[in-house]
């Protein structure tokens, strides 16, 4: 008896198994492109600030459910739950493919004498300031409203920080734990809505903002047309390898995050079998989540640890070239947060958020007393902390603390397009240090959402302490250079 190990291929002309990854992204280029065309052409879109992946969000998000209705007879159609399923993959892997290109950029120190004016310890102290304040509003709001609405879950706002202060794939990410994990049904498209709203409330509030100080005539507005970064870097600097060998230098880029991203699979994977080894049940349910949840986190630390060894042989000499290049890194990066803007829209759920009437209106007050109580409180540390440049900062900052550091720098380039204020450095900064004193607030996303009333209104505890004690410091005033601390009586 003989045994065939041969299979017969798959005919290029199956949908379901050579188009089901590349039809729905190239709609997503598609989709980019148009939303880029409309941004240039169309004048009110373009002195919205909106940005063109949250524009192409929008529109993919019509175009899903259109597309879905249209061909929903068709075989092999993904329906609308089956693209927001890969929407939310996407979402979740390229949060962190943007961080660790980001994370494996050389620092180089700037020579520009404004930018020494940048204080890096309030300036993180500033953006955790945000993240507290806005968490506790959110708790403030969801809590009392989970009594009337059973569907809501009372933690649900803690997502506020997630979706406002950090952007659309930190609201994933804790969205999906607390719908996997914490049996929040829908809490991934909620997260998304969230960080949607964010969107809405730094283009609708700064460019509202700024055309009242324009009218008073305290700011000449500058309509540059386009969100940019400043440029940093070239492609072919003098220690770095060349832009053209034997193997491309933007494939030695890609290749380095793709690798570091395989270590961070491989550590999570490892960390994850000791867990389910050690049988506790809270590790299991717990932490484990997290562990996949915050994928990104560990790719930072995973990154670190590259350039450290990196660092290491190049003091031993047994690497002599710089294989990474800053400028090639930040496209990489603009194109994985492009794709997570875009794709994080296009995942919301909608028919999840009309399940009940709780989600909706929690979503209404969120949003509303959310940019409200963020535009006011950026407004008050601004008057009184960056003095000289209150302006500059408060649209940096109120434009990040909503929508994410592109938003903010798209809002800055209105008041200063040249950057000629320390408050682009300052947002660059302050994000390093935000890391630091922000632990906490990730800590209470893994536990506000167990079993027991002391984990939610313990955490709602911590941080009103934390933002208590944070907001001392930040407001306080530092000593001028040799001034000595006045006797005691």
């Amino acid at each position: 008896m003989i045994i065939s190990l041969t299979t017969t291929p798959t005919p290029v002309w199956d949908y379901s198994a050579y188009w089901d990854f590349v039809v729905p992204i190239g709609i997503v280029f598609l989709i980019l492109l148009l939303s880029n065309a409309l941004r240039r052409k169309v004048k009110f879109i373009r002195n919205s600030l909106m940005p063109t992946a949250i524009i192409g969000g929008f529109i993919g998000l019509g175009a899903k459910y259109l597309l879905t209705w249209l061909f929903k007879d068709v075989s092999g159609f993904p329906t609308a739950v089956e693209a927001n399923e890969l929407f939310n993959v996407i979402t979740y892997h390229t949060i962190a493919i943007g961080f660790i290109a980001l994370g494996l950029k050389t620092i180089v120190k700037s020579k520009d004498p404004n930018a020494l004016k940048g204080r890096p310890i309030k300036n993180g102290l500033f953006i955790v300031c945000n993240y507290l304040m806005q968490g506790i509003l959110g708790l403030a709001i969801t809590i009392p409203l989970a009594f009337i609405f059973t569907e809501l879950a009372p933690f649900a706002g803690i997502l506020l920080p997630m979706g406002y202060g950090q952007g659309p794939g930190q609201a994933f990410n804790i969205g999906r734990i607390f719908e996997t994990a914490g049996g929040f049904i829908g809490g991934t498209s909620y997260g998304l809505m969230i960080s949607t709203l964010g969107f809405v409330s730094a283009c609708v509030g700064g460019v509202l903002y700024l055309n009242i100080l324009a009218k008073k005539g305290k700011i000449k507005r500058v309509v540059t047309g386009d969100v940019s970064e400043p440029q940093e870097g070239e492609v072919d600097a003098a220690d770095e390898i060349p832009l053209v060998e034997s193997v491309d230098k933007l494939t030695v880029q890609i290749a380095l995050v793709g690798v570091i991203y395989l270590f961070t699979w491989l550590v999570i994977s490892g960390v994850s079998v000791l867990i389910d080894n050690s049988g506790i049940a809270f590790l299991i349910n717990s932490i484990k989540p997290l562990l996949w949840g915050f994928n990104f986190i560990i790719a930072i630390f995973v990154t670190m640890l590259f350039k450290v060894s990196i660092k290491g042989l190049k003091k031993t000499k047994l690497m002599k070239r710089t294989y990474t290049n800053n400028a090639m890194l930040n496209r990489i990066s603009g194109v994985a947060f492009d794709l997570m803007i875009i794709c994080s829209i296009m995942a919301i759920d909608i028919n999840t958020l009309f399940s009940g009437a709780g989600l909706i209106i929690s979503l209404a007050i969120m949003g509303v007393l959310g940019a409200v109580a963020t535009f006011f409180y950026d407004l008050y540390v601004t008057n009184r902390v960056y003095k000289g440049y209150s302006t500059e900062a408060m649209m940096v900052f109120y434009g990040t603390m909503t929508g994410t550091a592109s938003t903010g720098i798209g809002l800055l380039r209105e008041v200063d397009p040249e950057f000629k204020t320390p408050a682009a450095n300052d947002l660059v900064t302050g994000t390093s240090t935000a890391i630091m004193f922000g632990a906490p607030i990730l800590i209470i996303t893994g536990i506000v959402f167990l079993d027991g009333w002391y984990y939610l209104y313990g955490s709602l505890a911590v941080l009103i302490i934390l933002f208590a004690v944070f907001h001392y410091f930040l407001m306080k005033e530092p000593k001028a250079k040799g001034e000595k601390a006045a006797p005691k009586k």
